[in-house]
């Protein structure tokens, strides 16, 4: 059943009503008991759940990466590789014995 809002033109009172759309309008306020209680016109309120929904049609949120891209990042090491010993640092030695 859809919630409908209501509002009272002589007191401002405001309420949401649950009533079938077959139902006829309010027109008694509850607050007051006058005949100024109208319907008013809003944005429907609604939330896609579950796995039926496709994630291109609704986009809301930032893009999850895919398994292809997270393999790819976990793949590669965050440390720097450090350089091979160069020959000069090492020892020189006579060739004689």
């Amino acid at each position: 059943m859809p919630i409908y809002a209501y509002r009272c033109s002589s007191c401002d009172c405001q309420k949401d009503v649950m009533q079938k759309m077959s139902d006829a309008p309010l027109s008694t306020c509850p607050e007051c008991g006058k005949e100024t209680f109208a319907k008013q016109l809003t944005a429907a309120g609604f939330q896609l759940k579950g796995s039926g929904y496709y994630v291109t049609d609704f986009k809301g949120g930032p893009k999850k990466p895919d398994a292809k891209s997270e393999a790819k990042s976990e793949a590669k090491p965050d440390a720097v590789p450090v350089p091979a010993a160069s020959t000069a640092s090492a020892p020189v030695t006579s060739g004689t014995t």
